[in-house]
């Protein structure tokens, strides 16, 4: 299943934050795996509130993760 495209779940929608340089991140991802790796790469560059679990949608494939981040927030 290693580079696989899902397409049958929902689209992503737009948020917006009160101050330039917060971004809400949506990640959907096959497993609780692949979108933890995300999450990990992310917070090791920007400042980032993790999240410690992920959710599921009922009758669709894969997991999603939301990510608050402060690109403002540099962290190499």
């Amino acid at each position: 299943m290693r580079g696989r495209v899902l397409t049958d779940v929902d689209p992503i929608r737009e948020a917006h934050v009160s101050e330039p340089g917060l971004v809400v991140i949506d990640v959907a991802g096959l497993d609780d795996a692949t979108v933890f790796a995300f999450q990990a790469a992310i917070t090791r560059v920007w400042g980032t509130s993790p999240a410690e679990r992920t959710t599921r949608d009922v009758g669709q494939p894969g997991v999603r993760l939301r990510l608050y981040t402060d690109l403002r927030q540099v962290l190499e």
